[in-house]
């Protein structure tokens, strides 16, 4: 058996380049919301009024339950807790 090698868990468990980019980023979207919520030590239907979410769909974004969440839903949730989002955009290795 031969060992491969993969710049990050992503790319190690898609099946596409395409899927494994999407992944990184919404897990990339969810560990900041999940760091700045924990700062302003806020209540799940706190976290749910801000974002005009339920709150077990607050407790999905927490439990970093990523294959609920798109990449408009976590920008969106992004810019209502007060954070900007900017991405970086570079020739694929």
């Amino acid at each position: 058996m031969s060992k491969k090698k993969f710049a990050s868990v992503w790319d190690a468990i898609e099946d596409t380049p395409e899927e494994a980019e999407n992944l990184k980023l919404r897990s990339a979207l969810m560990v900041a919301l999940k760091a700045h919520l924990s700062r302003r030590n806020l209540t799940q239907a706190q976290i749910g009024k801000l974002f005009g979410v339920t709150q077990p769909r607050v407790s999905d974004l927490l439990r970093g339950k990523i294959n609920v969440f798109g990449l408009d839903a976590l920008v969106n949730m992004a810019a209502a807790a007060g954070l900007h989002v900017t991405i970086s955009i570079r020739e694929a290795a």
